[in-house]
């Protein structure tokens, strides 16, 4: 018998809604949930965790597009963000944390996928949020314009949408998402004590 596919969980949302550190918790407390690294052209931030991103430079990722290496990628305010192709998960279901561009991307060819889409609890905490993570206030206008197409892109993607008031909160309804979408799509549970290999 063939091991069941992961599941494939993607995560979107605009910026400053807090979905890199509701995706670290996530991943932290349940590990039966693999999370895939995304590759992206821009700067590291101040304080931002080096494994946030796999962390390159334009002409690596562009090699890397024509090696086919990604599973969706795409140009947002002048930089490149991109799903590598996955490797070795063992087992575990994968989370990917992408832009809602990329999630229309991965969905057209993984139709199967669980779409979740965070929102912040008003668009004033999130120029605060944006803010407070050292964004420019060009960046941060930027974004913040931004979220309202995302927000009418989630819906039209079906995505489950969870509005981010509290992480604890939201990590623990997100997981409760992810298990009614498995039973609902007869996915079995996986145990996740397998090591996995980040593409």
């Amino acid at each position: 018998m063939t091991e069941e596919a992961p599941l494939l969980v993607i995560v979107s949302g605009p910026g400053g809604v807090g979905k890199s550190t509701v995706v670290q918790a996530l991943v932290a407390r349940y590990p039966e949930l693999w999370l895939s690294r995304s590759w992206t052209t821009r700067s590291q931030r101040p304080g931002e965790p080096d494994d946030a991103y796999i962390f390159v430079t334009r002409q690596e990722f562009v090699d890397r597009i024509e090696a086919d290496g990604f599973l969706e990628h795409a140009e947002f305010l002048g930089n490149y963000y991109g799903t590598p192709t996955l490797g070795a998960t063992g087992g575990r279901d994968v989370i990917l944390e992408i832009d809602v561009q990329g999630a229309r991307q991965v969905l057209a060819k993984e139709p199967d996928a669980f779409l979740i889409f965070l929102q912040a609890p008003s668009e004033e905490e999130q120029f605060a949020r944006l803010r407070r993570r050292g964004d420019p206030e060009a960046k941060v206008e930027q974004r913040v314009a931004k979220a309202a197409e995302e927000a009418t892109a989630g819906k039209e993607l079906d995505a489950h949408i969870i509005t981010n008031y509290d992480i604890d909160e939201t990590v623990a309804e997100m997981f409760a998402a992810i298990q009614r979408f498995r039973v609902a799509t007869g996915r079995h549970q996986h145990s996740g004590h397998a090591d996995a290999v980040d593409g």
